[in-house]
């Protein structure tokens, strides 16, 4: 009787490792870079639209430069890739100002 499971079972498994597995693997990793999003970031929206991260408004929503002088506010969900990341501030070095009044 379970001899006749058999292909059930392996179809099943296989079925989660070639379908499932990945597509759960790419919605983590793009959970991941939506949550690292920072301003500056230059992004592309799922419409195709590219601008650069002008402010990050809540949780759930980022005001895009896409244009100078041109701001749109989209769902943050809405962010298809990230092109260039802007670098974190270093704390430990003087900022430039202090470094002329020296």
């Amino acid at each position: 009787m379970l001899m006749q499971f058999m292909p059930l079972f392996f179809i099943l498994i296989v079925f989660y490792f070639l379908l499932l597995r990945p597509q759960q693997k790419k919605m983590k990793e793009h959970k991941t870079m939506l949550d690292n999003l920072r301003r500056g970031d230059k992004i592309v929206t799922s419409g195709g639209i590219v601008g650069t991260i002008h402010k990050l408004d809540g949780d759930d929503y980022l005001v895009v430069d896409i244009a100078e002088g041109v701001h749109i506010k989209l769902a943050r969900a809405h962010v298809q890739d990230v092109l260039s990341k802007t670098e974190p501030a270093n704390n430990n070095q003087p900022s430039p100002k202090a470094i002329e009044k020296k």
